[in-house]
């Protein structure tokens, strides 16, 4: 039987997570912001075969104190639609993932973009969906205070139920374009959604044809308990937070479980742990690149990093003395709870936590070409993830690093693809084209509407 294949997404914005990418030596201080370098970040990444390019998105300047935040490379960044429609004509095979928030857009506008961006590019799109959780940017959008957490969640299910919907207005075969006849759809062929809900009223159709994969691949990246439930119910990938790989396998299992309850077929959704990776040909010479890496961490940058996780002010704490109690918070519940239990189980400082977060400090693989694939292969094989979603240290080197010295060895275990097995991403990642749920395979109505 043939061994597991693991998936491989890239984590692309920013460029790189880590607060100090952009001083480390050697690298391209605007690679987050210079379109010439992210066309070339990319097509290494499709050269390597990776599944996916994938964009985060914010939708307000982080909120953090100015003295951090003129320390990070984050404060400016591209619009992802735009720079993944210009960077679709630039590639051919890898898919081109975005955020778009449930909680600050509207469903037809982002229907619209993810249906246009599918059909650019051949069927590569993928739709990151999320709830925002920056309180900050309530106040760019009208907003006196951010929706919450559990509101976030509702609104997010029914903003996705009308988001699909609204893919499913036409009939893959409504557009004739008969010149003979002059008729150019078949109006038999169109549904107009109508949704009216407890968050939104779509009127619909949407004013695009069909995607070419049915419906751009259903991203989701939460790990809290509403998170993990809209997981199972709707995304076919999942960007994690990593942790231990007992966490990993236990996070997997409850998810698949889910999955299981609600009568999906568990290869419908990949597991992908964020991977924060630095190669090198020795050990040593890795840990020495991380150790200058996250030396170059600045502490106002780091507490500023640790204050937007626990979702309080970690300034007024004092730095050489373990984390106070936390309390609850409107934020990401999943990262705070991560932070909280690695400062307990590790009995740091606040300073030490700091500096850890200012970096990166999820899931890290730190060595050789060879103990990188061993770590990611038991991942693999142990039921702790699909694949993994990485994050290079710093650009361009170890993105190169990555593509040049992990993938091959990676392919020579027979653990990942050497090409491309489609055109789209669906196809790429194993994944079933959805059905129109308004229309047969034919194209006709169904009875029920």
């Amino acid at each position: 039987m043939s061994p597991r294949q693991l998936r491989l997404g890239a984590f692309m914005r920013p460029v790189s997570i880590h607060t100090a990418a952009w001083r480390y030596p050697g690298s391209l201080p605007d690679a987050n912001f210079n379109f010439a370098h992210l066309k070339r970040f990319i097509q290494k990444l499709e050269h390597g075969k990776f599944d996916a390019f994938f964009m985060a998105d914010h939708l307000a300047v982080m909120n953090m104190p100015i003295n951090a935040l003129k320390r990070s490379h984050t404060v400016t960044s591209f619009e992802p639609f735009t720079l993944l429609a210009a960077l679709a004509g630039a590639t051919e095979h890898i898919g081109l993932v975005a955020t778009a928030s449930t909680t600050y857009d509207e469903p037809y506008h982002v229907a619209r973009r993810f249906a246009s961006l599918d059909h650019i590019s051949g069927g590569r799109a993928g739709w990151n969906v999320v709830t925002t959780g920056n309180p900050e940017t309530a106040l760019n959008f009208g907003w006196d205070d951010h929706m919450e957490h559990s509101e976030r969640y509702k609104r997010a299910r029914e903003f996705f139920d009308v988001v699909t919907g609204l893919w499913d207005s036409f009939a893959d075969d409504a557009f004739v374009r008969d010149a003979e006849s002059g008729i150019y759809f078949d109006p038999e062929k169109m549904h107009t959604l109508n949704h009216k809900g407890q968050f939104l009223s779509v009127k619909g159709p949407l004013n695009i044809a069909r995607p070419p994969q049915g419906w751009p691949v259903i991203v989701q990246a939460g790990a809290s308990e509403s998170g993990k439930q809209l997981a199972a119910e709707t995304a076919e990938a999942v960007f994690t937070g990593g942790g231990t790989l007992a966490q990993a396998q236990a996070l997997y299992e409850d998810i698949k479980s889910r999955m299981d309850k609600l009568g999906r077929d568990r290869e419908h959704l990949k597991i992908l742990p964020g991977a924060f990776i630095v190669v090198g040909d020795t050990m040593d010479e890795a840990l020495k690149k991380r150790d200058v890496l996250d030396g170059l961490v600045h502490y106002e940058s780091a507490i500023a990093g640790l204050s937007v996780i626990l979702g309080t002010d970690a300034s007024k704490f004092d730095p050489d003395v373990p984390l106070p109690p936390i309390p609850e918070s409107n934020a990401s519940k999943s990262a705070r709870d991560r932070m909280v239990e690695y400062a307990a189980t590790h009995k740091v400082t606040v300073r030490e936590l700091a500096q850890r977060v200012g970096g990166y400090g999820g899931l890290s693989f730190v060595g050789t070409s060879v103990t990188i694939a061993d770590q990611m292969e038991e991942w693999l094989t142990t039921y702790a993830s699909d694949g993994f979603n990485v994050m290079f240290p710093f650009l361009p080197q170890g993105l190169d690093d990555f593509v040049d010295k992990v993938v091959p060895e990676l392919q020579r275990r027979g653990i990942f693809r050497k090409d491309y097995e489609g055109h789209t991403l669906r196809e790429n990642l194993g994944l079933p084209r959805p059905k129109n749920r308004f229309f047969g395979t034919t194209g006709a109505a169904d009875a029920a509407e």
